[in-house]
């Protein structure tokens, strides 16, 4: 369509230093009487619409980000804090944007990751065979997880094969009420699962290490992380202890063996019966250890058995979410932390979402 110039506004943008000089360029550029969206101005092919800054510019500071944070990219490139957060967020906006529409993703995993130490949450939702963030939202509610797959058509939440997660109560009516035939899919993170056992395990050893306390017996004192760390990666010092300490009659020697069978075991069976068989023998040993801590775990998990039992066909984890996870932590630790949830999902996305970030 032909439209009449209206008038022309002289603009500026911020271009690549030359020979180590701030390089701005400057330009009256038109705008246009358009008889059905009225007046727009003009856009320039050396700059995004909106930027303050060109194309060139922005990939060199997107480049920068990716290794820094947003306070060592503003001072190297003499921007400003909000400058440089400018450039990533529409940075993610343009990616996101770009992401094919039509594209199945077949297996996801959710996670949560926290912001700060006070308790504030963030939902992951990660796409484990491209190893890529799908979805970011605040808090860990079930509403949270519905903001991602209610946006979902139905062919695509139909194409989802598996679900790797942990056994947080408002993900699972989440996936139930949105994901077809959803307890078929769910697959429960043997991550997780081994840090239940742990903190029973723990739990044991506390309330054992204070009765033995009480009567003058140190064995226990300073071993958490013995009964919670691979004996396979103990130095010798520390193995010779903890070996004399599992060989004990002890209360948390008896619940580390119960746990050490769990995982040694479960994971390994490919057949659905044979796993069901080994866990109904390793719950009567577990229900009958008069270990309340290792009861009340083993209770937990034969309600979520099929989601346990579900690995054995999928063989997935959230070891890719938590791959992520680590990167996530980097993110954090290099932002020397983050204000809002805003800014932090913004980060996520930029780092961990494998998006087209560039201006074409």
């Amino acid at each position: 369509m032909t439209c009449p110039i209206h008038d022309h506004q002289e603009r500026s943008w911020r271009h690549l230093d030359t020979c180590q000089y701030r390089t701005t360029i400057t330009g009256r550029v038109p705008r246009v009487n358009c008889p059905m969206h009225g007046v727009h101005q003009v856009r320039v092919p050396w700059a995004e619409p909106g930027s303050r800054f060109t194309r060139l510019f922005e990939c060199l500071a997107i480049d920068w980000l990716k290794e820094a944070s947003i306070t060592a990219v503003a001072g190297m490139l003499r921007l400003s804090w909000d400058e440089a957060a400018g450039i990533q967020e529409r940075a993610v906006k343009r990616g996101l944007a770009r992401r094919d529409r039509e594209e199945v993703v077949k297996r996801i995993g959710v996670d949560e990751k926290s912001v700060q130490k006070r308790h504030e949450y963030v939902t992951v939702v990660t796409d484990l065979e491209k190893a890529r963030v799908l979805h970011v939202g605040d808090d860990r509610k079930k509403e949270t997880l519905d903001d991602f797959l209610w946006k979902l058509p139905p062919e695509k939440l139909e194409a989802i094969e598996a679900v790797a997660m942990d056994m947080w109560e408002p993900y699972l009516a989440s996936c139930r009420e949105y994901v077809p035939d959803f307890d078929a899919k769910v697959v429960f993170d043997k991550f997780h699962v081994a840090q239940h056992l742990g903190e029973a395990v723990n739990d044991v050893r506390k309330g054992e290490t204070r009765e033995l306390s009480a009567a003058g017996d140190e064995r226990l004192k300073k071993t958490k992380y013995l009964w919670l760390k691979n004996p396979a990666n103990f130095p010798d010092a520390a193995w010779r202890k903890f070996r004399n300490l599992r060989e004990s009659t002890l209360r948390t020697a008896r619940a580390w063996a119960i746990k050490e069978e769990f995982m040694a075991a479960m994971w390994n069976y490919h057949y659905r019966g044979a796993a069901r068989t080994f866990f109904k023998q390793w719950f009567h040993w577990a229900t009958h250890s008069r270990l309340k801590p290792i009861i009340k775990v083993a209770r937990m998990l034969k309600r979520h058995l099929q989601g346990i039992l579900n690995y054995a066909r999928y063989g997935i984890t959230n070891a890719v979410s938590e791959a992520i996870n680590a990167k996530i932590q980097w993110i954090k630790y290099t932002a020397r932390g983050f204000r809002n949830r805003d800014r932090f999902r913004m980060a996520i996305y930029f780092h961990c979402g494998a998006l087209d970030l560039y201006p074409h």
